[in-house]
This record gives structure tokens, C-alpha cells and sequence, in this order.
């Protein structure tokens, strides 16, 4: 290599290396774990083992009583369907349908709403899909998360907070809907755009029943597991570039409210299984999004298979998850991220 080239090939290797360094902090940089700070009071003791029972109720209900449930097995969604207006009216919600056809099947998302006392435009959106893939009972997916929802708009108890919180059950979202135009979140988050709906924050809830302290328990797709613990016994919180701000939040809130361990990571949606859920429908309109997992297929043995059933869940885990969750979407909901922002000193608005 001639002397006039190799400052030159030098300069490409050193721009290379710095665009790969910066992409691997975009996807990595965040905040840290809660270390334990966070001591669960004596007042939130009970409500969490109470919230236990609750939970393992509805994972049974849906993957054991009703099973597969699918618009090919389509009965069973509409059991599911039914469950989950139950829940809800139990409550005193007023549901919502959003109705569409497909494979000659009626199929319908789900929502019930709570109107913001201070800011009614503004909306954080909880959600979570009900169906299962072809041949699975879907204990953990999606049972677990439908269970979290359920039990995180009771908690909410059709009270007022700042925002509007709005609580959706999607349905269609496994193959082989997965990804097109009639996953039931992509018709959604349409409808939201279309309709001129502010949606501050979406957080979607994938697959949050199973956690491990064995070492190797955790996997990765390149090149995270440099970066992350190979122990399965936490949750973690995914979006990409344009919802870090919400990601920095949402994680923050959780440390502050939970001691169960989390990580979180912000990358770019075609790392794979970056969008593997409805929080992508709500990416592709444009709208922040995160979803909350303990990873699926990177930790989860029996995902996608017809062993995914009630026993193979970690109950009292899974309502430490619920409980720090339902408390993150709470300061969501008093609009304390955007409280933060200003006293960061980087809020601006018009007088």
C-alpha cells in the first residue's frame, strides 16, 4: 500500500470503528439497574400477594380453561375475549370494541379508559395481545401479560390521573398475522393517528412469567450478550432510538418503586426482536413505545410450543413485575416524565 493511500484507508478504519462504538452506546446507554434500593413497603406487602393469586387466576382461566385461543380456533378467542370483559367489568369500566373482520371471523380489540383530570389529551397507553400462536396454551404468551393488564386497571380503579390511561387487549398478533396489516395493533395505532390522538407513552406488555437464576439462563442476539447478565431473573425494558426518553423514565420510575431487578436497552427496530410485538405497530405510526419482557424465545424454553403452560410460570415474580410496572404507568400517568424534563432544564414552552 502506497504512502499517498494508507492515510486514507487509516481514516476510514478509525470512521468505521467510531460509528460501530457510538451505534453500541445508542443501544446500551441508559440507565442502570435499581441495586436493590427500593424496600417494598408493608402497606404494598398484601396488595402484592393478593395480587399473586389474582394473577396465577387468569393465566389458568386463559391457557388452561380456554387454551389455544386464535381466529383459527376460534371459539376459544372469543372465551378469551369474554374473560377479559369480565375482568373489566368487574371493575365498572366501560369497554370498548374496535371490530374487524378477518378470515371470515369477527375479531375485536378490546380497551377501557380513564379520562386525565388535568391533561385528557395527553394518553399512556397500556397494552397487551390476547391471542396465542397455532398449537400453545399460551401461559406465558401472552397469558401472563393479559394477566398483568387486567390487574394493573384494577389497581388503577377507574381513578383519575393527570393524563388519560387508557388499557387496550389486542388481538391478532402472532403469525400469521405478525407483523402485516392485520395484526390487530397496526389497525390501532392507525385508528390513534388517524384520529389526531396524542399517545405520550405505549407501553406493551410481552411475555413476563419466567425468570431463572441459573447461570446460561439468558440468551442474546449479537452482539447484547457483552453487555447484559446471563442470568434470566430480570425484566427488561426495549425501544428504540426515538423512545429512549420514555425507556430513561419508564426505568427510572421502576427502580424507584421496585427492587426487582430490570435492564433496559434502546436500539434500532431491526435488531431481531426488537419489534417483536404491538409496541412496533405503534413505532410505525410514529408514536413513543416500549415493551416490557423477560425476553421470550432468548430466555423462555418452551415459547411458541404447546408447553407453555400455567406451571411453568414464576407467580410471585411475576407480581413484583405487575406491582412495579402498574406504579412505573402511574408516574406515567401524573405526568411526572414531563415534570423531570423541566427541572433537567430541557423543557421549553410557548408563552
Amino acid at each position: 500500500m502506497s504512502k499517498a493511500i494508507r492515510p486514507f484507508f487509516i481514516i476510514i478504519t478509525v470512521t468505521i470503528i467510531g460509528v460501530l462504538l457510538l451505534a453500541v452506546y445508542l443501544m446500551v446507554a441508559g440507565p442502570g439497574g435499581n441495586g436493590g434500593r427500593y424496600v417494598m413497603s408493608e402497606e404494598d406487602m398484601p396488595v402484592t400477594g393478593e395480587l399473586e393469586a389474582r394473577l396465577r387466576r387468569h393465566v389458568f382461566s386463559l391457557a388452561d380453561e380456554i387454551g389455544e385461543r386464535n381466529i383459527f380456533a376460534r371459539g376459544s378467542l372469543q372465551k378469551a375475549a369474554s374473560c377479559i370483559r369480565s375482568a373489566w367489568e368487574e371493575v365498572g369500566y366501560d369497554i370498548r370494541a374496535q371490530r374487524y373482520t378477518l378470515e371470515n371471523t369477527e375479531c375485536e380489540n378490546l380497551s377501557v379508559e380513564i379520562p386525565g383530570g388535568i391533561s385528557p389529551g395527553e394518553i399512556v397507553l397500556v397494552g397487551a395481545h390476547y391471542d396465542t400462536v397455532l398449537g400453545s396454551p399460551g401461559a406465558n404468551d401472552n397469558g401472563s401479560a393479559v394477566a398483568a393488564l387486567l390487574e394493573i386497571s384494577r389497581l388503577f380503579n377507574n381513578e383519575p390521573r393527570d393524563r388519560t390511561v387508557r388499557f387496550v387487549a389486542f388481538v391478532n398478533e402472532e403469525p400469521p398475522f405478525f407483523r402485516t396489516g392485520s395484526m390487530g395493533s397496526r389497525i390501532y395505532a392507525r385508528a390513534c393517528r388517524e384520529r389526531g390522538e396524542e399517545i405520550s407513552a405505549m407501553v406493551c406488555l410481552e411475555t413476563i412469567g419466567y425468570y431463572s437464576d441459573k447461570k446460561g439462563s439468558q440468551q442474546y442476539p449479537l452482539p447484547f450478550g457483552f453487555f447484559y447478565p446471563d442470568k434470566g431473573n430480570f425484566i427488561a425494558v426495549v425501544g428504540n432510538l426515538k423512545s429512549r426518553p420514555l425507556v430513561n423514565s419508564f426505568v427510572r420510575f421502576f427502580t424507584e418503586e421496585s427492587d426487582f431487578p430490570i435492564e433496559s436497552v434502546v436500539s434500532f427496530s431491526w435488531i431481531p426482536g426488537i419489534d417483536w410485538s404491538d409496541h412496533g405497530s405503534f413505532w410505525a405510526h410514529g408514536y413513543p413505545a416500549i415493551m416490557i419482557t423477560d425476553t421470550a424465545l432468548y430466555r423462555y424454553p418452551y415459547y411458541h410450543t404447546p408447553s407453555d403452560t400455567p406451571d411453568k410460570l414464576d407467580y410471585t415474580s411475576l407480581a413484583r413485575v405487575t406491582h412495579g410496572i402498574y406504579k412505573a404507568v402511574e408516574r406515567l400517568a401524573e405526568g411526572d416524565d414531563a415534570r423531570e424534563t423541566m427541572d433537567d432544564g430541557r423543557w421549553s414552552t410557548d408563552d
